[in-house]
């Protein structure tokens, strides 16, 4: 049983990476909202890289963002946590593929394997944790900007990229997770010391010689040997 948790947990894991890879260099993390538009002859999209803008006839121009440190401070914080996110989840795949029980990496060694699988989930929840941060702090600036009436920008609306992310990051946690808790505890043998125990022998009492009790004092025939005038 704790292989098939090992394998589905493995298998979120790298479903839940690959989903945050796509959603990384998805241009759809925010489109320009149409709400209050009457006529809409252009469409703007961003993501973390590039902002894009396609008209009605179908013709799109990108962008890429020039300066790094123009950004607004929740951008880099994004990327940054996206990168991250990413790299833990190749450690975590690559753990993963040498914990897992239908594996033939240190097959002899059970509680190495068990140990590899907890660092993979371990590792991927981690890098579910950072990826939840980082699309969740973007759209919360989408929501923020949109709902303020005194903005004076373009608002935007949450893109398809964003729900891509939200599942990744929650494949990811829920994968690592299930490693976490395929893992057996395995106990090493303990020395067991045995000695044979012998009940005391109880003697009959046919055999048995009482025990005379040691006088505290001399007994009444030491008086004997001494005349009675002598205690006078």
């Amino acid at each position: 049983m704790s292989a098939a948790v090992e394998a589905v947990g493995f298998f979120f894991g790298v479903t839940g990476s690959v989903m945050l890879g796509i959603s990384l260099f998805n241009a759809n993390w925010r489109v320009s909202s149409v709400d209050g538009n009457v006529i809409t002859t252009s469409t703007i999209y961003e993501n973390l890289w590039m902002s894009c803008a396609t008209d009605s006839t179908g013709v799109y121009n990108c962008r890429e963002f020039q300066s790094l440190l123009a950004l607004s401070g929740y951008l880099q914080a994004s990327r940054a946590l996206m990168i991250c996110s990413l790299v833990f989840g190749f450690f975590a795949c690559l753990c993963g593929m040498l914990g897992l029980q239908c594996t033939k990496v240190a097959d002899g060694n059970a509680a190495l394997k068990g140990k590899l699988a907890v660092t993979s989930g371990a590792i991927s929840i981690f890098s579910g944790i950072c990826a939840g941060i980082a699309v969740s702090w973007y759209a919360f600036n989408i929501t923020k900007q949109f709902f303020d009436p005194l903005y004076p920008g373009t608002k935007y609306e949450i893109g398809p990229a964003l729900y891509l992310g939200w599942s990744g990051a929650l494949l990811d946690v829920v994968g690592g997770g299930l490693l976490c808790c395929s893992y057996k505890q395995f106990s090493k043998p303990t020395n067991n010391f045995s000695y044979n125990y012998r009940a005391p022998q109880v003697m009959s009492s046919s055999k048995a010689t009482p025990q005379a009790a040691l006088p505290r004092y001399e007994s009444s025939n030491s008086i004997c040997k001494y005349g009675k005038n002598a205690y006078v």
